[in-house]
């Protein structure tokens, strides 16, 4: 049998069942495995897993899905959620989203959500083979229907008005989209209701009209939705030794904190927004990469640990002038381009920041990373 194997999240890494249930895979036949999603890189990357697990794309978990598609007999989705019903409602909108693509459906797609859990399950999402009912007596997991999973999805009034209901939350959790922080919960029942493709109200949580005017427009029922903590394990990061540019290559991000892998090559990265900064940093520190983060103090933690490497520097402007400041370093420093490398160290760039924060007379204080 060929078995693809797509690999969701950083629990299932972290806690070692992702590459268990890929030696028990084994068993079945020849198995591929790459993953799905982006967070769990650092923990591939941290656990040395990159010859077993594929991170060398960064793709969504339906399309990890799809590039399978042609050449196995079977893909298994592994995931571990917060809850049982938030990893089978995630794996519905990946299922959903994978049939969109894959029209003709004809290879049959197997969850295993959160392995080792008296609340873990297997779905067959669209064939009961044997290798179901075999793996559920193996692993100790509970079969569930793809009927039981489908009365949780998206609804849609005639008004336009689209309601997502998010399980497994907690009270005082960041809710993510697409990589946003748009809110916080104060419940443990939560909704976003959007119009026009704009979230315009919550249940259960309060908006940060800031996140809101980031985030724009959004796809309710294609956008990935989180809440709490990105990663939960404590880890110790693993460095990975690269051979340094000549040029000193100098990149920008701006609020895409999980878009940071592109940049893996840079010498230095200037990052924008407290989170991108805190998120871009761990990443990078796996990279031995410094940033130059553009803040205001408006943290709202998505990691645990945010790692910096030694000699990074962190700018703390006026509340609010992140935005403002991170546009005019992007116009004055790299004009219409992502990348530079019109500067010999980071303490060139470090002047040449300050010098275009203070002609827009915004004050700051400057964090040295020893």
């Amino acid at each position: 049998m060929r078995i693809g194997v797509v690999v969701h999240g950083p629990n299932i890494i972290d806690l070692g069942y992702a590459l268990k249930l890929i030696d028990i895979l084994k068993g079945y036949g020849n198995v591929k495995a790459r993953l799905g999603g982006t967070m769990g890189r650092t923990a591939v990357i941290d656990a040395s897993l990159e010859d077993v697990i594929d991170i060398s794309r960064k793709l969504v978990p339906s399309d990890s899905l799809k590039i399978f598609h042609d050449d196995v007999d079977v893909i298994f989705l592994l995931n571990y959620g917060k809850s049982d019903v938030t990893g089978q409602v995630f794996g519905y909108k990946v299922y959903s989203h994978y049939v969109n693509k894959i029209p003709d459906d004809n290879i049959p797609i197997i969850q295993i959500e959160r392995p080792g859990e008296a609340d873990g399950s297997i779905i067959p999402w669209n064939h009961n083979l044997d290798i179901v009912k075999d793996l559920s007596l193996k692993l100790n997991l509970d079969i569930v229907s793809p009927e039981e999973v489908y009365e949780r999805h998206i609804k849609q009034d005639s008004e336009g008005i689209n309601q997502r209901v998010v399980h497994g939350v907690s009270p005082g959790e960041n809710i993510m989209v697409n990589s946003v922080v748009i809110g916080k919960t104060n419940s443990d029942k939560l909704v976003l209701i959007a119009k026009d493709n704009h979230i315009v109200d919550i249940i259960g949580g309060e908006l940060k009209i800031h996140g809101l005017e980031k985030l724009g427009e959004v796809n309710l029922d294609k956008a990935i939705i989180k809440t709490g903590l990105l990663r939960h394990a404590k880890v110790t990061p693993r460095v990975i030794a690269r051979d340094k540019s000549e040029d000193f290559k100098v990149t920008f991000l701006d609020h895409a904190g999980e878009d940071v892998y592109q940049f893996k090559d840079s010498n230095l990265v200037i990052t924008v927004g407290d989170d991108t900064t805190l998120i871009s940093s761990d990443i990078l520190y796996r990279f031995d990469i410094p940033v130059i983060g553009i803040t205001d103090g408006d943290l709202d933690k998505v990691v645990e640990d945010g790692f910096k490497v030694k000699n990074s520097i962190i700018f703390e402007v006026e509340s609010g002038f992140d935005d403002v400041c991170g546009q005019n370093i992007k116009k004055e420093i790299f004009g219409d381009n992502v990348e530079v490398f019109d500067f010999k160290n980071i303490d060139e760039v470090k002047v040449k920041i300050e010098e275009t924060i203070k002609n827009i007379n915004c004050k700051y204080n400057i964090k040295y990373i020893n």
